[in-house]
């Protein structure tokens, strides 16, 4: 069997070393330079060829994230490794999944073709905005969960009177999934979008009086949907209002928002480097969840278990 090897790129190299230690190998040797002109060059220091090499790179703004991804995917081509993956915590563009009006790109597919051609074998990503993104891909994905690594998290804080809420329908699978297996009551936030990243919440459909209550969602960028929700749902009654949230990408006066909403405490992973502190906001780390994915995958051996996040197809 070819050797398994880690490398990362430079948009998170702290959960790439956390997901490296978890596999029981050192984190591969790379050399990731810009020229004057801020032009990526990248070189493998390891040999690797006949090597199954997993790249970790998550590809949120800068667009270079995304460019070096590729430099890299391809790099290890050109070196004879025997099967290029790319691990991919958060995968940026995911929003754009879909032509919602005239005359716009879907960059999610854009996105999709580029890591194809520039010769990866196999995409390892975590919570996808939208997950039938997973068919934009002619490569194999396997699209891990953090309801995993969350739902254990609150499990153990013993929350009473404990309802799960999904700030929009897109997230309603989601949130039914945490309510199941935090055995807890569903809420469904209907909302309004006047334009982009700004939100208007509308409706409540369920029991909020009396309830704590936990938001589920796959990322929080300017925070906006997240605060709205949490601030109409202690309109409602609710009591304390805890959130969950894969990717924080945390952009703009986000954390401020986080920090003078109603909000107790907001989980996430480490898919995206913190940007900055916040008292409110805890973060678990996804390392153990990719580095068992890398293994089973380079065993060949099926890895469901770690992203059947509900069994109820429907």
């Amino acid at each position: 069997m070819s050797k398994l090897k880690i490398f990362a790129g430079r948009a998170n190299q702290p959960l790439a070393g956390l997901i490296a230690k978890e596999a029981g190998i050192a984190l591969g040797e790379i050399v990731i330079e810009n020229f004057s002109d801020g032009e990526i060059w990248a070189k493998y220091a390891d040999n690797i060829r006949g090597d199954d090499v997993y790249i970790v790179q998550s590809t949120q703004p800068p667009a270079d994230n995304l460019l070096e991804l590729l430099i890299l995917i391809d790099a290890a081509r050109r070196a004879s490794a025997r099967r290029v993956t790319a691990v991919i915590p958060y995968f940026g563009y995911a929003r754009q999944d879909r032509k919602d009006q005239p005359r716009v790109s879907i960059s999610a597919k854009l996105v999709a073709n580029l890591i194809t051609s520039a010769g990866a074998e196999r995409v390892i990503t975590m919570d996808l905005h939208a997950p039938q993104i997973q068919g934009f891909f002619d490569i194999p994905v396997d699209h891990l969960y953090s309801s995993a690594i969350f739902t254990d998290y609150f499990r153990k804080k013993k929350i009473p009177k404990l309802a799960v809420a999904s700030p929009d329908v897109g997230g309603i699978k989601m949130a039914r999934s945490y309510a199941k297996r935090l055995e807890a009551d569903l809420i469904l936030i209907d909302k309004r979008r006047p334009r982009q990243n700004e939100a208007e919440v509308m409706n409540i459909i369920g029991q909020a009086q009396g309830k704590n209550i936990l938001i589920v969602d796959d990322l929080i960028d300017t925070a906006g949907t997240f605060c709205n929700a949490a601030q109409a749902l202690k309109d409602h009654g609710a009591l304390d209002v805890y959130g969950a949230c894969t990717h924080p990408i945390l952009s703009g006066n986000a954390v401020q928002r986080i920090e003078a909403s109603p909000v107790t405490t907001v989980a996430v992973t480490d898919s995206i480097p913190a940007q900055s502190k916040s008292g409110k906001i805890e973060v678990q780390s996804a390392a153990k969840l990719f580095a068992e994915a890398i293994i089973r995958t380079h065993n060949n051996q099926s890895i469901s278990s770690l992203f059947d996040v509900d069994k109820d197809k429907n």
